[in-house]
């Protein structure tokens, strides 16, 4: 008689009656699927420990406390510009971080991880999404690039730095974005994926705030390949100055402006004169390690679409289309569908 041997279903033979050992019995691996360029676009709005806001902590140079007004159980931040109060709840608990990872991007390759910050009145779907266009203009650009911008206060007139007025945690910002980023795959093979990227900092109008502190103490060091300040420097220029200096040779700066920074970008320029730094004020070939570039805008350019339009439609684009190394991937081709013979 033939009898049919099947194994069991799990992991091992039961021992038997003899005494023997069971045996084991390894699964067949399923074949692995390679990881490809994106055939769609990720975005997603995260939580991170490490984000801005919440924050009460200390303001520094003043030592005041940054929750300063208590009303029940609400607190809140009493801005300094007109002394309104700006609640907690409402403009300081959104921790929630922007990750954008463009249709074609290839994890295999080098990687740039460009961090934005937005300017007043903000938030990060109506305005750094969708009416900005950020996400769409890192695409636009056709680098191997992805997009990380948290939430500073939630669409109000305040440029708070919030955490990252703190020793450090700009630098545990990024490595905790490099981890969230190689979560959105899925996958294990990509969890180390964005561990040595180098970053590029934007900053636009308010954003000028956070981003001063977090290249002053941030500690970021030598992973920061560049910085955009996008009609920016309301201030800190001596912080900007300073890192233009440590960072000669090893990372790009850009500004661009309108009238409403005008003067502050011309101070800034005398400060960098005055220590024997260079720079150019033409619109760059090449965003280059150890360039400076000044660049103003024409008469007539507004402030409030100078993300979208400067010299340029989409600046983010054109700049960041300049910024060398980090050729894109095509999208890996997707099978036909089969084709069903016709009825008849």
């Amino acid at each position: 008689m033939l009898f049919n041997l099947v194994a069991p279903s799990g992991p091992a033979f039961a021992a038997t009656g003899s005494g023997k050992p069971a045996v084991s019995i390894k699964q067949s691996a399923a074949p692995k699927v390679p990881i490809a360029p994106l055939k769609a676009p990720i975005t997603a709005f995260v939580p991170f420990d490490y984000a801005p806001f919440p924050f009460r902590g200390l303001i520094p140079d003043s030592g005041k406390k940054f929750i300063d007004k208590t009303d029940g159980n609400r607190k809140g931040h009493v801005s300094p510009r007109d002394g309104s109060v700006h609640w907690e709840d409402e403009i300081f608990s959104d921790n929630r971080v922007l990750l954008h990872l463009p249709q074609g991007f290839d994890v295999r390759k080098p990687a740039l991880i460009v961090v934005f910050f937005h300017g007043n009145g903000a938030t990060l779907s109506r305005d750094v999404l969708d009416r900005q266009q950020v996400a769409a203009q890192l695409a636009a650009a056709n680098i191997n690039a992805v997009l990380v911008a948290p939430q500073f206060a939630v669409d109000a007139a305040d440029s708070s730095a919030g955490r990252f007025w703190q020793r450090g945690i700009f630098k545990k910002f990024v490595e905790e974005a490099a981890q969230k980023l190689a979560l959105q795959y899925h996958d294990k093979r990509a969890d180390g994926a964005f561990k040595q990227s180098k970053v590029v900092l934007v900053a636009y109008s308010g954003g000028y705030l956070p981003a001063a502190w977090s290249l002053s103490v941030g500690q970021i060091g030598s992973r920061l390949q560049g910085v955009i300040l996008l009609d920016a420097l309301y201030g800190n220029i001596d912080k900007f100055a300073a890192w233009i200096e440590r960072a000669q040779g090893s990372a790009f700066f850009f500004s661009t402006w309108t009238e409403s920074t005008q003067e502050q970008n011309e101070a800034l320029k005398s400060e960098l004169m005055d220590a024997g730094v260079r720079f150019k004020t033409a619109l760059p070939i090449k965003l280059l390690p150890g360039s400076v570039s000044f660049v103003p805008t024409p008469a007539g350019t507004k402030h409030e679409d100078f993300v979208t339009q400067a010299w340029t439609q989409n600046p983010l684009s054109w700049l960041f289309s300049r910024i060398p190394g980090y050729p894109k991937g095509k999208p890996a081709a997707t099978k036909p569908a089969a084709s069903k013979p016709p009825r008849k």
